[in-house]
């Protein structure tokens, strides 16, 4: 218990050691799917890069001249099933902001696997670019390769590395280029359900250029999507967030094992929708007033920062583990600090729990009902939140 309170355990070569052995692990499994596959559909059914599935297929249908129709259920998933020649590929739906279309159309040029592969290619360097400039310790590249959450993120197609990406760089430039800031925190508007947090703090701390050149950003966005796909596009994206809120969240199509919010664990335990919405409500209440309140105080930016990419991921109700690519961001700006300044008590062994939560979350909830993405996320804001009054006490 001594280690594990101090961190002592948690060598340099223990690190590098368990990172490589990881990293080969996934690579392993990544390149076994990858061969066992027939016809891009894998031993399970389900088609390589599965979420990527939706994003291929709603630019196919841009490229076909029906934008639209990528928010329209049954015309998307045939889409799918042609595409992998098969009517028993599930359905991987489409819900984001007409913008997105943009850069599904252009991916969509290309045969599906080439796809894929070029959106991972071309993601994943960002990813890894931000972090190296969060830290430049020993071994942090390493470390952010093998971080579980990549593999979760190559398996599924998704945009976590572009999502990270933005985010960390718009957080690190806004004092230096809060222009540039705002650009990269407009473009991150693609995941609408990550901007609850990031207006608020932009407001109480008064960044006011941040704010216009995000809203600028979001502006430009919106009136070249109009512009393209024609105003009905707009109206066909609000009707499809009933399908995403109604089946995809409520009824449950989207298993909740996935899910990171206190939304998903109490359906997950049989709570009424009503009052699931309640607890969650009174859960992103509290976390965005600590959020507040830490970028109101004279804390360090790095652990402002850490604090509101962990609170962004709580106070959505739909956030997945995919998703967990942000609170990469947190772990590497927190480990920062503590290597300048000392860790706490348990904090070392803390981040490493956190940093293994991707491998965890969703076998924990389907085998033992236990969301321990968020009991992972709740105790990584815990930490931040104690370390922010320690450094301002002591300071």
């Amino acid at each position: 218990m001594h280690s594990l309170k101090t961190g002592d355990w948690l060598t340099l070569e223990r690190i590098r050691v368990y990172a490589w052995m990881l990293l080969v692990f996934w690579l392993i499994g990544i390149l076994a799917v990858i061969f066992m596959a027939d016809g891009g559909v894998d031993f399970a059914g389900r088609p390589l890069g599965t979420d990527f599935s939706n994003v291929w297929s709603a630019g196919r249908l841009v490229l076909d001249g029906q934008a639209s129709a990528a928010y329209d259920v049954q015309t998307h998933h045939l889409v799918q099933q042609t595409a992998f020649d098969t009517p028993d590929i599930p359905y991987y739906g489409w819900h984001y902001p007409p913008f997105f279309l943009f850069i599904a159309a252009a991916l969509a040029a290309l045969p599906y696997g080439w796809a894929l592969a070029v959106w991972l290619a071309a993601t994943y360097p960002l990813y890894l670019a931000v972090v190296r400039r969060i830290s430049d310790v020993p071994y942090t590249a390493l470390v952010a390769a093998a971080y579980p959450a990549v593999a979760v993120n190559v398996i599924h197609g998704q945009n976590g590395f572009l999502s990270a990406a933005l985010l960390g760089a718009g957080l690190m430039l806004l004092d230096r280029k809060p222009v540039l800031a705002g650009l990269c925190i407009g473009l991150l508007a693609y995941k609408p359900q990550f901007g609850v947090l990031i207006p608020i703090v932009l407001v109480v701390t008064g960044r006011w250029t941040v704010i216009a050149a995000a809203g600028v950003t979001v502006g430009t966005l919106m009136a070249a999507s109009t512009l393209v796909f024609g105003l009905d596009i707009w109206q066909a994206f609000l009707d499809s967030t009933q399908f995403t809120r109604e089946v995809v969240m409520e009824a449950g199509a989207l298993s909740p094992d996935k899910v990171l919010s206190l939304f998903a664990a109490l359906r997950m335990w049989g709570v009424p929708v009503n009052l699931a919405y309640v607890g969650h409500g009174l859960l992103a209440a509290g976390v965005a007033g600590a959020v507040v309140w830490l970028w109101r105080k004279p804390v360090v930016l790095s652990l402002q920062s850490a604090g509101l990419v962990v609170g962004a991921l709580l106070v959505t109700p739909y956030a997945l583990d995919y998703d967990l690519m942000i609170v990469g961001l947190g772990l590497a700006w927190f480990t920062v600090h503590g290597l300048k300044t000392g860790f706490l008590a348990w904090e070392k062994s803390a981040l490493v729990f956190v940093w293994c939560l991707p491998l965890i979350s969703r076998m924990a909830a389907i085998l033992l009902s236990v969301p321990l993405g968020l009991m992972g996320l709740l105790l990584f804001f815990g930490l931040i939140l104690r370390r922010a009054k320690h450094d301002q006490i002591t300071t």
